[in-house]
């Protein structure tokens, strides 16, 4: 048996529910769905809202979102109560920039503990992480590999997997490209959070702390920023894929980090 302890559970706060009224019920909605009695970690998943209710993506005749525009400072004090009650250890921030960050950190009595974003070799974050690492928080990475099993991918997108320079790296460890992108990330001091279903390649993810990669590999990992983001929601208008989101002030992508 596992006990609670052994395990470290995060969930996030969905756009629909940043009104402070809504923040505690949407916990407690997690933890029943879970059936826990508490959360490790509890992130805010964007800095900017959906409308209100409980329709997960609330959409104009259009197809664009209905957006609410409450300020996620308000949403941060309620995320506090949450920590205060007992109802999570810890709680974080997804996708926020560095002026959002500091937009928290200035009315916090609870500092977020966390910065969860994307982040691989094609997408380094270099200036955000030295942000977040000089404020005291721990950066995880989602998407650490690029992600190249979404069902949305497009077709000319590049394959970080298959990256002539990661891979001859990983032939010269006798490691996989997915060990050695990890590895990058370790020795960075950032927190990555591959997603599998495949039993073995969860086991192969976990195997990166028997080898080091040297100076220059590290550097020439870095050489491969191209400030490229696989995850970014996108809606069709007339017959082009844009950004669902840039209207928004509190998008977060549109601030260099």
């Amino acid at each position: 048996m596992i006990r609670r302890e052994e395990l470290f559970v995060t969930s996030k706060l969905w756009n629909t529910k940043h009104h402070p009224e809504d923040v505690e019920v949407s916990c407690c909605k997690s933890l029943d769905d879970l059936k826990l009695t508490y959360l490790d970690l509890y992130l805010i998943h964007w800095p900017h809202a959906f409308e209100r209710g409980d329709i997960p993506f609330p959409k104009n005749p259009d197809g664009t979102i209905r957006y609410d525009f409450i300020d996620y400072k308000e949403t941060w004090k309620a995320m506090e109560t949450l920590v205060k009650k007992g109802l999570v250890k810890a709680i974080g921030l997804s996708n926020f920039n560095s002026q959002q960050i500091d937009d928290i950190i200035s009315i916090a009595t609870i500092k977020p503990a966390v910065l969860q974003i994307e982040c691989h070799p094609y997408l380094a974050q270099n200036e955000l992480i030295g942000h977040c690492q000089k404020h005291g928080l721990v950066v995880t990475a989602y998407s650490p590999l690029g992600s190249s099993d979404r069902l949305w991918k497009a077709p000319d997108e590049p394959v970080l997997l298959a990256d002539t320079n990661i891979k001859a790296i990983a032939e010269k460890h006798g490691k996989s490209p997915a060990q050695v992108m990890l590895r990058w990330q370790v020795q960075r001091g950032v927190v990555a959070i591959p997603k599998s279903v495949n039993p073995a390649r969860i086991a192969q993810n976990l195997q990166v702390f028997d080898f080091t990669l040297t100076e220059d590999e590290m550097k020439r990992i870095g050489t491969l920023n191209r400030n490229w983001r696989y995850i970014v929601p996108k809606i069709k208008i007339d017959n082009e894929f844009v950004h669902r989101d840039a209207q928004h002030p509190y998008y977060p992508f549109n601030d260099p980090y």
